[in-house]
């Protein structure tokens, strides 16, 4: 698969999320749905550029609606989403040096902790293990 097919689809969600305001937006939709005049309040904005912003989401399935009478309420379109945006505030924070988290434990530097806990000889190229993680 060529790489702009495989990439395509995360292309389009990390440039919807690239404007400040819709970035916010689904970060509050990933705690619980709203309407749009309690996200416009939630975020700062007039109703009519967050029902645009909406629009955007919802094109790139990054949000779904509900109507309940009158009212169209919005919420995340995939429980992940609240987790990618954890993540990105981490990658933002050792980007700019405001974070100094550990790093992420891949099955490899997990083992070789767990192998480290149980002593030398459980151990053999647990270093290493730690080492290519980093």
């Amino acid at each position: 698969m060529e790489a702009q097919e495989q990439f395509g689809p995360v292309v389009d969600v990390l440039k919807a999320l690239a404007e400040p305001t819709r970035l916010r937006l689904v970060w509050t939709l990933a705690q619980r749905e709203h309407s749009v005049g309690e996200l416009a309040e939630l975020v700062g904005a007039q109703v009519a550029a967050v029902s645009q912003h909406l629009a955007r989401l919802r094109d790139a399935g990054l949000v779904t609606s509900r109507r309940d009478g009158t009212r169209i309420f919005y919420r995340a379109a995939a429980p992940h989403l609240a987790a990618l945006l954890e993540q990105l505030i981490v990658v933002g924070g050792h980007v700019t040096g405001e974070l100094d988290l550990p790093l992420p434990s891949a099955p490899a530097v997990a083992a070789a902790l767990q192998a480290e806990d149980r002593g030398p000889a459980a151990r053999p190229g647990a270093m290493q293990a730690r080492t290519a993680g980093a």
